[in-house]
């Protein structure tokens, strides 16, 4: 029996439901990390030697759930996948891209497994957090290429930018980057190593810190650059002018939240939260990304 086609509009909830699965799973990673829950499991995949499942201690309790929801995770990209090969008519970008969020789940399990086995190791979970950031990338564009998809069936408005515009953008999203790598850094020489016996960067922490908040606040410098071009250019804040504020505000929420959680020793609860920031913020530089990436590249203009 033919199986039902679906169409673009059905494919972008799937989309936006893997989205959401790659996101919460970062925020759950760091939750069994901050709870010193990383190894509540010794062994991969079974959590002991002796039991697939343990809940004995909370510990374990905790790691179980985050492993459990890597396989609500894995369903949904797989979702994604097969049922881009229904959809009427088929893009090949799309079936690219779930097939790059399988692939990437699946080295992503195989990561894990190399994480608890080192003992947490720092280089291994830091590895584990950038990879996470390359799925909700991978995730957003295939929203992205899906809605974009459905737009160009109706009318859509012209977009325009300058290049100097779209060259500050990608300049931006290039330090944000680096931002969440230092971070990772930070993470690795701070405190909340996700057990007692971990190992650490041999990196001083404040000298983590230190570089870490350089990088911020080359990226507040090129984003002030950017914000304040647009606002001068009407065709440009009317492509760019929501995403860019909705950019500011959370760039004032976390950078104003590490300093705090730096002065208060770290609480694992502020870090949790600068955690699903780092994701939020990432996301809103993906956005200003793709707006310029859709918008008509004009000539520079001063």
């Amino acid at each position: 029996m033919k199986l039902p086609e679906i169409r673009l509009s059905s494919y972008l909830i799937v989309a936006k439901l893997s989205l959401a699965s790659l996101v919460t799973i970062i925020i759950t990673g760091s939750l069994v990390r901050l709870t010193g829950s990383g190894l509540g499991c010794v062994d991969w995949p079974r959590c002991s030697q002796t039991k697939f499942i343990d809940i004995s201690t909370g510990h374990a309790a905790i790691e179980q759930i985050n492993r459990l929801f890597t396989g609500v995770v894995a369903a949904s990209v797989v979702a994604a996948a097969l049922l881009s090969l229904r959809l009427n008519p088929r893009d090949r970008r799309l079936t690219r891209l779930s097939l790059a969020l399988v692939a990437g789940v699946l080295a992503q399990v195989l990561l894990g497994a190399v994480v608890v086995l080192s003992g947490l190791h720092p280089l291994f979970n830091m590895a584990h957090y950038l990879l996470s950031i390359v799925l909700v990338t991978f995730g957003y564009s295939l929203v992205v290429e899906t809605r974009q998809l459905i737009v160009e069936k109706g009318d859509s408005r012209p977009l325009e930018i300058s290049s100097k515009t779209y060259a500050l953008t990608k300049t931006f999203v290039i330090v944000l980057a680096a931002v969440l790598v230092a971070g990772t850094v930070v993470t690795g020489a701070g405190p909340h190593a996700g057990d007692e016996t971990a190992p650490r960067f041999s990196i001083l922490v404040n000298t983590a810190v230190r570089i870490h908040s350089v990088l911020v606040w080359v990226l507040v410098a090129v984003f002030v650059v950017l914000f304040a071009r647009v606002r001068k250019i009407a065709s440009e804040f009317a492509t760019m002018g929501t995403s860019l504020e909705i950019a500011a505000a959370l760039i004032v929420a976390q950078g104003g939240l590490g300093y705090l959680q730096y002065f208060l020793g770290v609480p694992a609860g502020l870090v949790a939260i600068h955690v699903a920031l780092s994701v939020a913020v990432w996301l809103s530089g993906l956005a200003l990304l793709n707006r310029a990436r859709l918008a008509s590249i004009t000539s520079p203009r001063h």
